[in-house]
């Protein structure tokens, strides 16, 4: 099967699938010029698929601020993309987070990924500052006051790994969802089943916002394990395998991440999914062919429409 069979029947079955489908991204703060370039080259090239938002990380505790309003502010000036920039409980006070969404507002920004944060790196457990915004749902308060923000929260399909228990876990999404957030994205997750049994407790808990799948394209797979054992997401053995001996094949590699994620975000898409958060790490490639697998083409134009 050559490359136009192989798109002419993506196209099929995109078209028996859902109708409109919604994008978002995220990108996170470059630290070097390279780095900077390889970002802008990314998002100029997922731009015109028109994604409903762009986040822009925050750094694990609140380290990247002004690489962050860079970033945030040469989106506003230069694209027609919502910023949604993070913003986190730690390292501030009330005040400074305040003073933060307040030059938001002023810049133009109308939505916010509001996080608690994790505890800055050595210090191991996270500790709230006594001036500060204690966790999310505090600063899903605290954002209300300050202006008529969209809020997006996280979400945790296996359960957030510093939450005593899954249902407690799964209260305390209600609690930011009923303080004001309008959505929430989840972790990243490999086992679909998960996604689907964790949105079924959330309408038995009674949570009506929508929880929108977070998609991790695997670009490196020890950087994935390791971004896996930090935020407590599985790791299937099935997925250990496919990824086993290829260290040194890149190509390949980035064949079998390509496949993995299709097959993920189409099972998900036959089960009702009609959004998708995709976690970038500032590579355009993988997330750009997903999205086409998806039925996205540049100019908000699906073919599953």
């Amino acid at each position: 099967m050559d490359s136009k069979e192989i798109e002419a029947r993506l196209n099929e079955e995109a078209l028996e699938l859902s109708s409109r489908v919604d994008v978002s991204f995220e990108f996170f703060p470059p630290g070097t010029e390279a780095m900077n370039q390889t970002l802008w080259k990314s998002i100029q090239r997922l731009a015109p698929l028109s994604p409903r938002f762009v986040s822009v990380t925050y750094g694990a505790d609140g380290s990247t601020r002004e690489r962050t309003h860079a970033v945030v502010r040469r989106l506003m000036e230069e694209t027609d993309l919502t910023a949604a920039p993070h913003l986190t409980c730690v390292g501030s006070s009330r005040d400074e987070i305040d003073q933060i969404a307040r030059q938001y507002l002023d810049m133009g920004v109308k939505h916010i990924v509001a996080l608690r944060g994790d505890a800055p790196q050595g210090e191991g457990v996270y500790r709230p500052r006594e001036d500060g915004y204690a966790y999310a749902l505090d600063l899903v308060e605290g954002l209300r006051r300050v202006g008529d923000f969209e809020i997006t929260v996280a979400a945790y399909p296996e359960a957030h790994p510093e939450a005593p228990s899954a249902a407690f876990d799964l209260d305390y999404l209600k609690k930011k969802i009923d303080a004001g957030a309008s959505r929430a994205i989840t972790q990243f997750f490999f086992d679909t089943d998960l996604y689907l049994r964790f949105r079924d407790r959330c309408v038995a808990a009674g949570i009506d916002a929508p929880i929108i799948p977070g998609i991790l394209p695997i670009t490196r797979f020890p950087q994935m394990l390791s971004f896996a054992a930090r935020c407590g997401a599985s790791v299937p053995n099935w997925l250990r395998n496919q990824f086993r001996g290829l260290d040194d094949d890149e190509e390949t590699r980035q064949l079998i991440a390509a496949s993995v994620a299709i097959q993920q975000v189409r099972e998900l898409q036959r089960q009702g999914v009609e959004e998708f958060h995709f976690y970038t790490l500032n590579r355009s490639e993988l997330t750009y062919a997903i999205c086409h697998a998806l039925g996205l083409r540049p100019g908000n134009v699906s073919t599953a429409a």
